[in-house]
């Protein structure tokens, strides 16, 4: 997975590329689907949710150029596999997870694989965490209808905020960096994710 989907695919931060040959990403899928759990494709976790595939996962996280001292928000748990990651790149992660049968499971899991830094919380993401505010990294796995303010306002100058945004079936993933100046934006790939639903995000009438 590591050499052909990932650093074959131009994924270059080494400690990235180590971060996603260590976590056993087949624990963090049904028992049924784990002989697919290294492919390089999107896989279904129950829920109407899923786990992103490898080279999403990779390539959000070298967006947000993690160095280990930072702290970071992640919006959508969904499984817990991107808080695993994140967990050996950053010194503290807080990920919100809207669906509590999700965030118990990713929270049980993340535990048995010895993620004490990874705080689990069941709660609307859309507004984000300003409880824990300010981030130095913000990262959002599901799809945006826009990219909310409180987001960018809970960031740290110079924190990074990596999230896919657009329509319902087809979004870009953008990087902005928050800089003493201003705000700098840039995209980075088409792709296409599972809706962000909350207060800032899409309705639960209107998601799909």
């Amino acid at each position: 997975m590591v050499e052909e989907q990932l650093r074959g695919r131009g994924i270059k931060d080494e400690r990235v590329l180590a971060a996603m040959e260590s976590v056993p990403r087949h624990l963090f899928v049904d028992i049924y689907m784990q002989d697919k759990a290294y492919e390089d494709c999107a896989l279904p976790i129950g829920e109407g949710q899923t786990i992103s595939q490898p080279y999403m996962v990779a390539l959000m996280t070298e967006l947000l150029e993690l160095k280990g001292d930072e702290k970071i928000l992640e919006v959508g748990t969904g499984s817990g596999y991107q808080s695993a990651v994140l967990s050996m790149l950053a010194s503290e992660v807080y990920t919100v997870e809207r669906i509590q049968v999700l965030a118990s499971r990713a929270r049980r899991i993340l535990l048995q694989q010895n993620c004490t830094n990874v705080h689990v919380i069941t709660s609307d993401g859309t507004v984000g965490l300003p409880e824990h505010s300010p981030y130095d990294g913000i990262i959002v796995t599901a799809a945006a209808p826009h990219i909310p303010r409180q987001f960018i306002e809970q960031l740290n100058v110079n924190g990074r905020l990596v999230i896919p945004a657009g329509s319902r079936f087809s979004q870009t993933l953008y990087k902005i960096t928050k800089t003493p100046s201003g705000i700098i934006s840039s995209l980075s790939t088409p792709c296409v994710f599972v809706p962000l639903i909350g207060k800032d995000g899409w309705g639960s009438e209107e998601a799909y």
